[in-house]
């Protein structure tokens, strides 16, 4: 058995489905964390994925926050499954049970920390010395605490103390534990690529809940039971789960699984441990087997983890309720909006139409509607016959025929709109018998060529007043053949808006002036590199300011080829 955590930043970023990675992860359970999706938001192709039965846990606070889902192979389909830690959100059969003490928590407590969709547990069962084991599976995201709001840091707490509370109730229950997933604490100094304050590290209040949480027991390299070493004095060996990853590496260092890749740290391997698999003790000695990170795989800030097993999972004959294949919308049982925006076909309308008509219309009507062609003679007084293939009935028509009705006409070229309409009563002539009808003594072709040139320029250059009405209709001098001198001044404004006076880069200029960029990036002062732009996000006084730093990947400061200390704001009146 192999069991995979990954912290995958959001679900949704895989356009194509999520079928590839779960693939090339290779394991019998996925667990992923901060999906990012609702339900409402959660396609077909990741929810129901074949080979599959996955189970969703979504924020109910915000969207595109948080979440969890875990994947498991059809082949191990699990015997039960739940969303969250507390219990409320159960309401099915076939949850997992076993909530531990509910009065060490108030009800609003418990409505919060289940409210961001934070965990997923689903319960296997194995086979043992010819005996059924069960292994509960808890996927868990927990909360970040972010310093500048003090809440979250208790809510942290909170939630740290509701799982462990959660996973013993289970572990007495009978039934083996495993929790994985990003728990957002890394544990010891060996964890972290620089540790600050190292006086103060272990005082961290994350660290110190993992400290009773685990147990200090660990096997070398060469598979001899430790326990306990030399940098492990301050951890308490009371605790019922491990870390499987120190379990089988205890001394490893630069083994991380969260980079800032805003800042390229992941180059750098400049980063912290923050994805765990726990497994009590008892099962982490007798079957897990090996268990280690992998750095490659990326897509995300944080990077996979796998452990393994020699144990074998049973597959369940039915899947839990919780499975999103049981979803109304993935079920076939309830009808998405796209239904409902369906393309009809007009000839299938005309064919039920013509089939079944209305009991209201007379027999008379009906037989005409059937056979509108049936009369032999037609004349003026009598009813105009349908055409053919239509079954319409006459002042009943159908949707398809009211909306052809409303569409406009072909929009024509703008020039027509600066033309003569003619009246209602007159007949249609072409362009060349209008023209020789409305003006008994036609103009010289020469006029009307300088004529339709001068409209044209003022249409192009938007000069559209009534005084081009007229001229489009009114024709030029008859007497003398000049131009008239009010035609001449609309001349004089079509050519100005065309060609404007002025050096041709003074407007270009003046704006460089007013709207000029930051002045050019300086080179740091270490590499002798170009710098590159930043701006402050933070909330605070410099928030939306900009500064210049050393473009290399963030790293270690012993590392020459990580970026130096270089920075300097960008002073805007240069």
């Amino acid at each position: 058995m192999k069991i995979v955590t990954w912290n995958i930043n959001g679900i949704r970023a895989y356009k194509g489905g999520i079928k590839k990675a779960l693939q090339s992860l290779d394991a019998d359970i996925i667990c992923l964390q901060e999906t990012k999706v609702t339900r409402d938001l959660l396609d077909e192709r990741t929810a129901v994925v074949e080979g599959y039965n996955s189970y969703f846990s979504f924020s109910r606070a915000r969207s595109g926050y948080s979440g969890v889902a875990t994947y498991c192979k059809d082949s191990v389909a699990p015997f039960a499954a739940e969303e969250g830690l507390t219990g409320l959100l159960t309401n099915h059969e076939g949850a997992v049970g076993c909530y531990g003490d509910p009065m060490e928590f108030c009800d609003d407590e418990l409505q919060l920390l289940d409210n961001e969709g934070r965990a997923v547990i689903t319960q296997h069962q194995y086979m043992c010395n010819n005996q059924i084991q069960k292994v509960t599976v808890v996927n868990v995201y927990c909360p970040r605490a972010d310093p500048e709001k003090p809440e979250r840091k208790q809510f942290k707490l909170q939630f740290y103390k509701l799982l462990q509370s959660r996973a013993e109730a289970i572990l007495k229950a009978g039934s083996h534990v495993i929790i994985l997933g990003d728990v957002n604490t890394s544990h010891r100094t060996i964890d972290h690529c620089d540790p600050s304050d190292l006086d103060n590290f272990d005082e961290h209040p994350g660290r110190k809940w993992l400290n009773v949480f685990l147990s200090a027991e660990s096997k070398s390299e060469s598979g001899r039971e430790n326990e306990g070493s030399s940098t492990d004095d301050v951890l308490n060996n009371g605790g019922k789960f491990i870390d499987t990853f120190r379990y089988f590496h205890p001394e490893r260092t630069h083994a991380f699984t969260c980079w800032n890749t805003l800042t390229g740290a992941r180059q750098t391997n400049y980063g912290t441990r923050i994805d765990y698999i726990f497994a009590d003790v008892q099962l982490a000695k007798e079957q897990f087997t090996a268990a280690d990170i992998l750095p490659e795989v990326e897509g995300s800030d944080h990077c996979p983890m796998w452990a393994r097993l020699c144990c074998t999972l049973l597959a369940s004959p039915k899947l839990p309720a919780l499975c999103t294949r049981y979803l109304p919308e993935f079920a076939g049982k309830q009808q998405k909006l796209s239904h409902f925006l369906v393309k009809v076909d007009p000839k299938s309308m005309r064919t039920e139409s013509r089939d079944s008509l209305p009991s209201s219309q007379e027999a008379g009507e009906k037989r005409e509607n059937l056979k509108p062609l049936g009369a032999a003679e037609s004349s003026l007084g009598k009813k105009r016959p349908l055409a053919p293939g239509s079954g319409t009935p006459k002042g009943k028509k159908s949707n398809v025929t009211k909306t052809s009705a409303k569409l406009p006409p072909p929009q024509g070229s703008l020039l027509a709109f600066f033309k003569p309409k003619a009246s209602s009563g007159a007949p249609i002539l072409k362009a060349s018998e209008a023209s020789s009808a409305a003006d008994p003594n036609p103009l010289p072709r020469s006029q009307k060529s300088q004529m339709v040139q001068l409209n044209h320029t003022k249409v192009v250059n938007g000069v559209c007043d009534s005084s081009t009405m007229h001229t489009s209709s009114r024709p030029l001098e008859e007497s003398t053949g000049e131009t008239p001198r009010e035609t001449k001044a609309e001349q004089r404004i079509a050519e100005s808006t065309v060609a404007p006076k002025g050096p041709k880069g003074a407007s270009l200029g003046f704006w460089k002036s007013v709207l000029h960029g930051p002045p050019p990036a300086p080179p740091c002062k270490v590499h002798r590199e170009t710098s590159v732009l930043r701006t402050v996000k933070k909330e605070g006084p410099n928030l939306g300011r900009q500064f210049f730093v050393c473009a290399r990947p963030q790293g270690h400061a012993s590392n020459p080829e990580a970026r130096c200390n270089f920075f300097a704001w960008v002073d805007m009146g240069k």
